[in-house]
């Protein structure tokens, strides 16, 4: 599973509830966990989605807001507010029912905030402030968060962190990692041969890996 330790500037990172405003944001969030009950007007050949009023101020977003996002990141139907709830409106003929289903189904996996592929995030404490740990990979849009702590958070996904900060940064994660599966081992090894490793799967530029289609694969010899 891909992790990140996301750390926040000192300013955020004391008070639990700013801390957690910031976890939501940064959680990606499907149309379907803010709605409470999908439901179809076969009549209006719609469906109808009750919002979960809690959920959405969590997020600090307005209903218009959701419709807006719908409306823009979709062409399979049209949103609209009415009463507190989105109904949503097949495009096209209006009276195939299957049309209806397919987009109550579609609808629900749509994103409505924050950021794409941080599918779970956990508030801890550590030492004296908070930080938040998060499955998922989307280290780029993270780091542009304004609350972030760029220097400090790290993520376990050595192919992001190639593409997002350049391959001495994936040479130093590489190592980083090593360690700690070592010292989780209680094994003691000396550190220039985790240094050796890291040099050799990233010398060409690129992350190889310890395989046949990687470094053993490779002709010339690494020495």
């Amino acid at each position: 599973m891909r992790e990140k330790d996301i750390y926040l500037k000192a300013k955020y990172n004391k008070d639990p509830k700013v801390v957690r405003k910031i976890a939501a944001r940064i959680k990606e969030t499907k149309l379907k966990e803010l709605v409470t009950e999908f439901s179809i007007n076969i009549g209006n050949a719609t469906v109808e989605a009750k919002i979960d009023g809690k959920k959405l101020k969590e997020l600090n977003l307005e209903l218009s807001e959701v419709v807006k996002i719908l409306n823009v990141n979709t062409k399979l139907f049209n949103a609209k507010e009415e009463r507190g709830n989105l109904i949503l409106s097949p495009k096209g003929n209006q009276n195939n029912l299957s049309e209806v289903f397919r987009v109550k189904e579609k609808a629900k996996d749509i994103i409505i905030g924050g950021i794409k592929g941080i599918s779970q995030v956990l508030p801890v404490k550590k030492d004296n402030e908070f930080m938040i740990i998060s499955s998922g990979s989307n280290l780029k849009e993270v780091l542009q968060l304004e609350e972030i702590d760029e220097k400090n958070t790290v993520s376990n996904n050595i192919i992001e962190i190639l593409d997002v900060l350049g391959i001495e940064a994936a040479r130093q994660a590489i190592m980083n990692e090593s360690l700690k599966v070592i010292e989780d081992q209680g094994l003691d090894i000396d550190i220039r041969h985790i240094m050796f490793l890291a040099d050799v799967m990233t010398i060409t530029g690129e992350v190889n890996g310890v395989s046949r289609g990687g470094i053993t694969g490779e002709k010339e010899s690494v020495l």
